[in-house]
């Protein structure tokens, strides 16, 4: 049990980071880590707010791998697997959730409209292309 609590260990450590990052507003729009949906990833400060709505399950999932980790070393026998499962499985389903509340804020987030040409169509030559249809 001492190689699968060093990899909860690890596990929560890099948790652990994105939480402190998604938290603190740190956390850069990538393909690895943080809420990655089609509305989070709309502009930066959707990531950030939808990540920021995500990072205290974040964190709590990094907990939960903490405290697996030190079960799978205090305890022994069944109780040990039981303790380190139970808590692997609370931790995805907590980041899960924390992921879809984040999703969801982001999607909630209205979508900022702009214009075709800014906001001189009255002396451009090409006004009547700008209206929106």
């Amino acid at each position: 049990m001492i190689v699968v609590s060093i990899l909860l260990f690890v596990l929560a450590l890099v948790v652990g980071s994105v939480a402190a990052a998604s938290l603190t507003g740190k956390l850069p729009r990538n393909r690895w880590a943080g809420v990655r949906t089609a509305e989070s990833m709309r502009d930066d400060e959707t990531f950030a707010m939808a990540n920021k709505v995500a990072g205290p399950t974040t964190a709590a999932s990094a907990l939960l791998l903490l405290i697996g980790g030190a079960a799978g070393l205090m305890l022994s026998g069944v109780f040990a697997v039981v303790a380190v499962v139970a808590c692997l499985i609370a931790a995805f389903v907590t980041a899960g959730v924390g992921g879809s509340i984040g999703a969801r804020a982001a999607a909630a987030k209205p979508v900022e409209e702009t214009g075709g040409c800014g906001h001189s169509c009255i002396s451009c030559s090409l006004k009547d292309a700008c209206a929106p249809s």
